[in-house]
């Protein structure tokens, strides 16, 4: 092989290599930061890994919020009015966040069945709720308006 043609497929090959391998990496951390929704029905029926990071949309179900008192600890449960799950929150609620409305969390399943959220986000006006938790709430049995 001629010794130009040679060097120009070092090129291309290490070329490939790097593509390779920046590509594989940005899959990693893509894989790696992706947040999957999912009902407290799909919880309750063990469909979803317990070592991941997801979000739970619902209810949050009445009469359900603890709330530690001189602390940030939080007890509720969120619920898609068929089953229910418990979560645990440490951290500053926000405004919107009340009994009886549509709410979701980010965190992990515990083995003990608890969701440990990190992130609670409620919804932002009387009337919106994530197309996913309105989906599930329906599919349950109960009409909420979008």
């Amino acid at each position: 092989m001629h010794p130009k043609r040679k060097k120009r497929l070092l090129i291309v090959l290490a070329g490939l290599a790097v593509v390779a391998v920046a590509s594989g990496l940005i899959l990693n951390a893509f894989r790696s930061n992706l947040v999957f929704f999912h009902t407290p029905t799909e919880i309750a029926a063990g469909q979803v890994d317990t070592d991941r990071v997801i979000r739970v949309g619902g209810l949050v179900e009445a009469g359900s919020v603890e709330r530690e008192p001189g602390g940030l600890r939080v007890r509720f449960v969120i619920t898609d009015t068929a089953r229910s799950v418990p979560v645990r929150y440490e951290g500053i609620l926000p405004d919107l966040f009340r009994e009886g409305h549509g709410t979701v969390v980010q965190g992990r399943i515990g083995t003990d069945g608890v969701l440990a959220a990190t992130q609670v986000l409620a919804k932002h006006d009387e009337n919106y709720m994530p197309p996913e938790a309105a989906d599930a709430i329906q599919r349950a049995g109960e009409t909420v308006v979008q």
